[in-house]
């Protein structure tokens, strides 16, 4: 029998409203975020936004490993076997949803809590960037490790990349850069550090709170006030290196940041030098575009940002690297892909400008309504 791809739970408080709880289903592929996770997700949070009772959302994924490892990327690539057209179609379909759910998170009309345990990478950071509380623990793992596959740093990525300290951004899109619970918080990734251990303790104490009318908000926070811990996080490793991360991305072109990560002398530093590592063997392409895009997006709106992923996302399926990075490194798993060009410097502008060519008009998009 087919497991639900996502499980939800309505759970009492005492003052006689619940907490929707969601959870994700899918664990043994580290809950990697399908097209019916995404339909379910959207459907049930339309209707807690519209249920007076429900007092505040929950969003966790099953398992010890990961809330949510990232996008359907085996799904992309399948449908990428088929036609153009029907390639079109579904990744249309799929990142048209995603985006839409993304969206919502942001602007949610009720509180609504991320337990970002384990694995939160990719289509993940997109469910648990926009949420109102975004807690972290001991085994959080961060990142958007897009160069890897061919793709580029999605999910609004374009957008709170861009709202980090100068360079951060740019250095973690172009490098897939793994964060820790201290990393996020340092960064504005995350808003709470609690113990993994004290999760049901933390629910339950959720559970107990008054939701006095018109004050959800102040009793989570109350809530998530007594169980942080931050002096327990782990030592961040982004901060300390801030100076360092500036003076490699502070420059205008993307093949001289390039150029200055791979050339960098630093060898006392393993988070570096795995960053650099993932560099080197990532796409080309990949590096234009994620530079491109957080260009572009400086001081756009969230759905602006939204709507130009979608097209870009889109016409990495049709036309950029995608199909070879997931062959690469889920399907075939030699881990040897064949991008289109040798390097960053092989890369023509107008490999780019065909990237960014828009497939709808401004009345067709499909995210017109964000």
């Amino acid at each position: 029998m087919t497991e639900t791809p996502v499980r939800f739970e309505e759970k009492s408080v005492r003052n006689g409203g619940r907490i929707g709880i969601a959870i994700l289903n899918a664990p043994r592929s580290l809950n990697a975020l399908s097209l019916a996770m995404i339909d379910a997700l959207t459907s049930r949070l339309d209707d807690w936004a519209q249920d007076d009772a429900i007092v505040a959302v929950w969003l966790e994924g099953e398992g010890d490993k990961a809330f949510c490892a990232g996008g359907d990327i085996v799904a992309l690539y399948r449908a990428m076997q088929h036609g153009e057209a029907e390639v079109q179609a579904f990744a249309t379909r799929y990142f048209t949803a995603e985006y839409a759910l993304d969206h919502r998170i942001h602007v949610y009309p009720k509180p609504l809590l991320v337990w970002g345990d384990g694995i939160v990478m990719g289509g993940g950071l997109g469910l648990m960037a926009g949420a109102r509380q975004r807690l972290v623990t001991e085994t959080s793992l961060l990142a958007m490790p897009e160069i890897t596959i061919g793709l580029y740093p999605d999910v609004a990525a374009s957008w709170f990349l861009n709202h980090m300290p100068s360079g951060i951004g740019a250095y973690l899109a172009l490098t897939g850069a793994q964060l820790n619970a201290r990393d996020a918080l340092d960064l504005g990734l995350a808003d709470r550090f609690i113990p993994r251990e004290r999760r049901n303790e933390l629910l339950e104490a959720l559970l107990d709170a008054d939701y006095s009318a018109g004050l959800e908000e102040a009793a989570i926070m109350s809530v998530l006030d007594a169980f942080e811990a931050r002096s327990l996080a782990p030592p961040g490793r982004v901060w300390c290196e801030r100076d360092h991360v500036h003076a490699l991305t502070g420059v205008a072109d993307v093949n001289d940041a390039v150029s200055r990560i791979l050339d960098d002398s630093r060898e006392d530093n393993s988070w570096l030098t795995d960053n650099r590592t993932r560099l080197a063997s990532g796409c080309p392409l990949t590096a234009h575009i994620a530079w491109r895009m957080l260009e572009r997006h400086r001081h756009s709106s969230l759905s602006d940002v939204f709507r130009d992923e979608l097209n870009l996302s889109v016409q990495c399926c049709l036309q950029g690297d995608l199909g070879e990075g997931v062959r690469a490194l889920l399907i075939d798993k030699d881990k040897r892909p064949r991008w289109r060009h040798a390097d960053v410097a092989d890369v023509l502008e107008s490999d780019v400008e065909a990237m960014l060519t828009p497939l709808w008009s401004e009345p067709t998009h499909p995210l017109r309504h964000l």
